[in-house]
């Protein structure tokens, strides 16, 4: 059972790590991810005679605080997600019960995972924007590997421990 418990805090960390990184790659190429973000929102790369171009938001302000809206998200669940390490780590030799409460920030990174990547960068740039119709900015599958990565994750945390 305690090696189940240190895989749960293994795989924790290792999101974190990778949240962090996204996190900190956008901090220090803000230009180029920025401009990401640009062509999602002008929708300038899109099939030409879509429908759908009538979303478009050619406003560069607008562009600016999605970018760093992102980007806090982003670091929130790299938080969240080492907070949960933490917490799990403190309580790898609790009963059960106590184990599993250790796990509210794990889950609260999963949410503010899901916050970015599912309905922001999934919902919103995927579907609202059409990023599924850019053949340059399509952030999709990445945001897909992300996602799913922490939902795998969650899901092998979120099940329940036997009594040491």
């Amino acid at each position: 059972m305690m090696m189940e418990r240190r895989l749960k805090i293994f795989m924790v960390g290792g999101i974190a790590i990778l949240c962090g990184f996204i996190t900190a790659g956008n901090i220090h190429d803000p230009g180029s991810n920025l401009l990401f973000v640009q062509h999602v929102f002008s929708m300038d790369t899109i099939i030409p005679a879509s429908a759908m171009a009538d979303h478009a938001v050619p406003i560069p302000l607008l562009w600016r605080i999605a970018f760093w809206l992102i980007v806090m998200g982003e670091g929130l669940t790299a938080a969240l997600f080492g907070l949960g390490m933490v917490e799990l780590f403190r309580a790898r030799r609790f009963n059960a019960r106590d184990f599993h409460q250790a796990k509210r920030f794990v889950f609260a990174g999963a949410a503010c995972g899901f916050l970015v990547w599912f309905i922001g960068f999934l919902a919103v740039g995927g579907e609202w924007f059409a990023m599924w119709q850019s053949q340059v900015w399509n952030g999709q599958q990445p945001a897909f590997r992300i996602f799913a990565s922490i939902l795998f994750v969650l899901i092998f945390v979120a099940q329940p421990d036997a009594e040491l």
